[in-house]
């Protein structure tokens, strides 16, 4: 048993094997539709969100916050197992209510050492961050040295994305609806970024070659350490995309890893997105940003 747990919450579009595997628990965030609800990553795979999104008639997708209850008993059982402490990776407490919860969860128990860290970003940045910190807790390093990097290191965190349209940013209430219909009057694929916690449109491209191009120049603008493919079912030629963007990054393409677009994320992105989430090198002199 390690010495520090290391917990996310489903916004990371970690894939749950993959983070099972490395030791990551993740936390569920709420999907409904209509007066359906789910847990994410529990009993609605990111491919049946997908599946349940694409279906005429279907209700537009909502999200909610895991509770502080659910934080609480994954840092319960957490200890239980064995750990000293316990880091905790959320999505950006701009973007959800999630960060609230296990900082709730956190200090209802004020015996017990938690660290609950902003990502201030979503999908795999947070995911990655995650990734980063149970790396270290393998190696044996302490709560408060794991929680100290993963903080240093979330302003070298980017998430970048294209969207084949505005209108689902604007019905998940991210961005105005003036907006997406200038977007949509010029037929553009705007480019997004979550910056600091802020969704914003980084470009404007009027095609989709032009947006993968432009994706991969702002992606491999820094040295880069690792990054993931985030992309739903219906997004094309992801794989060829892949090969580009680890050309361009000079990286190995076997260790870019892709992965769905899950339930907390999907709704504010639509169909036919897709993005990467970026850790870029660190600078000395301040971080990359």
């Amino acid at each position: 048993m390690r010495r520090v747990a290391i917990v996310t919450d489903t916004a990371s579009d970690l894939d749950p094997a993959a983070a099972a595997a490395a030791g990551i628990e993740l936390i569920p965030l709420i999907a409904t539709f209509g007066e359906e609800e789910f847990l994410a990553c529990v009993n609605l795979s990111a491919q049946e969100f997908w599946d349940k999104f694409s279906t005429p008639g279907t209700a537009f997708p909502r999200t909610a916050a895991a509770s502080a209850g659910t934080f609480q008993a994954a840092f319960e059982r957490s200890f239980r197992d064995g750990a000293e402490a316990v880091v905790c990776v959320t999505v950006a407490g701009t973007l959800s209510a999630t960060l609230k919860s296990a900082e709730m969860a956190r200090d209802a128990m004020p015996e017990r050492e938690i660290h609950v860290i902003d990502s201030w970003g979503a999908s795999m940045v947070e995911g990655i961050l995650a990734q980063v910190a149970a790396e270290m807790a393998d190696r044996g390093a302490g709560g408060a040295e794991i929680a100290a990097e993963i903080e240093r290191r979330v302003p070298d965190c980017r998430l970048l994305f294209v969207l084949d349209t505005l209108e689902h940013l604007v019905r998940g209430g991210r961005i105005g609806r003036g907006r997406a219909l200038v977007g949509a009057m010029l037929s553009l694929k705007p480019i997004m970024t979550v910056t600091d916690g802020i969704v914003d449109i980084v470009d404007r491209p009027r095609t989709r070659t032009k947006a993968r191009q432009r994706l991969i120049e702002l992606v491999t603008a820094r040295p880069v350490e690792r990054m993931a493919i985030l992309h739903t079912p219906h997004t094309e030629d992801v794989g060829r995309f892949a090969d580009e963007l680890a050309s361009a990054a000079g990286v190995e393409r076997g260790t870019l890893s892709t992965q769905f677009i899950g339930a907390s994320i999907g709704p504010h992105v639509g169909p036919g997105a897709y993005g990467v989430a970026v850790l870029w090198r660190h600078d000395q002199d301040g971080g990359a940003r």
